[in-house]
């Protein structure tokens, strides 16, 4: 006999870290950044007129702003204000939409680095989600 097959998601997440999230608020990012891949993604629309829609609509099974309202975890951002390949703006749309669909935001914070592109804050972001998970914990 053939055992049961159990859906929907197998756990659930007990913490999140997104830095610089990617493929996040996918429309927006086409229209702000020539970018790779959302410069590939003007170049494929440029010669398949008509498809725009039903692009964007495809994109948007994977998009990270749509992703983020699920989420029910604690969960630390980070966003460089310079950064081309994670444009800023897309950053703030899923920190904004993250949990969207919970009854309770969990805690959610975001770390702004200022002057750095898409490296983020490297060794200082470590530190900060470090030191955050230490703050979970305790």
């Amino acid at each position: 006999m053939p055992r049961a097959r159990r859906r929907g998601p197998v756990g659930r997440a007990r913490r999140g870290d997104a830095d610089v999230p990617f493929l996040c608020h996918i429309r927006r990012a086409v229209d702000i950044t020539d970018g790779f891949p959302y410069g590939e993604l003007v170049q494929y629309l440029a010669v398949h007129r008509g498809s725009t829609e039903r692009v964007f609509r495809t994109l948007s099974y994977v998009d990270g702003v749509h992703l983020a309202r699920r989420a029910t975890a604690p969960a630390l951002f980070s966003v460089a204000l310079r950064d081309d390949i994670c444009p800023p703006s897309t950053v703030f749309a899923a920190y904004n939409h993250y949990a969207g669909l919970a009854a309770q935001r969990p805690r959610t914070e975001i770390e702004v680095y200022e002057f750095n592109r898409h490296e983020g804050g490297q060794g200082f972001q470590l530190d900060r989600q470090l030191r955050w998970l230490r703050d979970l914990v305790d």
